[in-house]
């Protein structure tokens, strides 16, 4: 069984009596945190890719387990031992800002940019477009000991680079020694601008990315 299929099956599960209210909760968590998009913006289908993701591995609708934790315990009886622990392993892979350090046919290099940390990603679609140094935004899925990218990736502009890293170097400062950076709000902060920039191309880029204004960036809602 596939990544997806297994996300299919949980999705499914999660939006049945008297479950069917935790999809529409998430998406008020979700888009309120990182921008609502519509079906026009160019990053819409991957937004809502991401909406799933933050569903099935970060969303707690008892406000203690995340949707697949209670799907493991609750609804998981028709999976086999190798299924469950695979639905395990996927829940495992990190989330966060990553830049790309290398690309090889099939694999693809990242460095996560708040812990330094690198992960190998195999992929078996085209890299056209990914270059060394740019920073996306990812989440990892691990299957069968390997990851791969899940289908919400966004990607932020090559010329914001320097003042998006030098946020992120801030951030981590600020936590101190031992501390856990604010990296789940940057991700907000970072979707809601680059929804902005889709939307207002005569906006100038630099106005955008202002780290310095973020009341500027409650999220698009037009």
């Amino acid at each position: 069984m596939t990544p997806g299929e297994l996300q299919e099956r949980l999705l499914a599960w999660g939006n049945v009596a008297p479950r069917q209210g935790w999809i529409l909760a998430a998406r008020r968590e979700h888009f309120e945190r990182v921008g609502e998009p519509h079906e026009e913006d160019k990053s819409f289908e991957a937004r809502m890719n991401g909406l799933l993701d933050f569903f099935v591995f970060d969303f707690r609708p008892n406000g203690v387990d995340t949707t697949l934790e209670l799907y493991l315990r609750d609804g998981a009886d028709e999976l086999t031992t190798d299924e469950r622990a695979a639905l395990r392993e996927l829940g495992r892979g990190p989330h966060g800002l990553f830049e790309v350090r290398r690309i090889r046919p099939g694999e693809i290099r990242l460095r996560d940019t708040f812990t330094g940390e690198d992960h190998d990603v195999g992929e078996r679609r085209s890299a056209a477009g990914l270059e060394k140094g740019d920073l996306i935004e990812a989440r990892l899925l691990r299957h069968e000991g390997k990851l791969q990218f899940s289908a919400s990736f966004l990607f932020h502009p090559r010329p914001m680079r320097k003042r998006i890293l030098g946020e992120v170097r801030r951030r981590v400062k600020s936590a101190g020694k031992g501390g856990t950076p604010e990296v789940r709000d940057l991700l907000g902060v970072l979707s809601r601008m680059a929804l902005r920039l889709e939307r207002y191309r005569n906006v100038r880029m630099e106005s955008i990315y202002d780290f310095e204004a973020p009341a500027r960036h409650p999220g698009p809602r037009e």
